[in-house]
């Protein structure tokens, strides 16, 4: 029996396909997308949640690095940071690539005289 720990597979686009799995954080980063940083109080704005909740799906996001906060006197200001998404985006690029790949060598097999 080996003492050896197994091996942890970490994927750095895994939280944040986890946080954008959310409708509401959806939202809230399709609102925040045009760049124009927005309080939690704004953001609740028109949504029927509460500031607590959006609070909630903010602190989501903001741990996966797709929002960050910046104090303005009493309130904090949240903006979206693009960087998670492109390297989500280019993960994907590269699994799709990955399988394009693979079904061109099975299609070449199956299709061998």
């Amino acid at each position: 029996m080996s003492n050896a720990k197994p091996k942890k597979i970490v994927s750095a686009p895994a939280p944040v396909f986890a946080a954008l799995g959310d409708q509401t954080r959806l939202k809230l980063v399709s609102r925040l997308s045009d760049g124009r940083p927005r309080s939690i109080a704004q953001l609740t704005d028109g949504s029927g949640l509460t500031r607590q909740a959006v609070t909630k799906h903010l602190r989501v996001l903001e741990h996966a690095g797709l929002v960050r906060s910046r104090r303005i006197g009493r309130e904090s200001r949240f903006e979206f940071t693009p960087r998670p998404v492109e390297d989500a985006r280019a993960f994907l690029d590269r699994v799709s690539a990955q399988w394009d790949e693979a079904i061109a060598s099975l299609k070449a097999f199956v299709e061998k005289d």
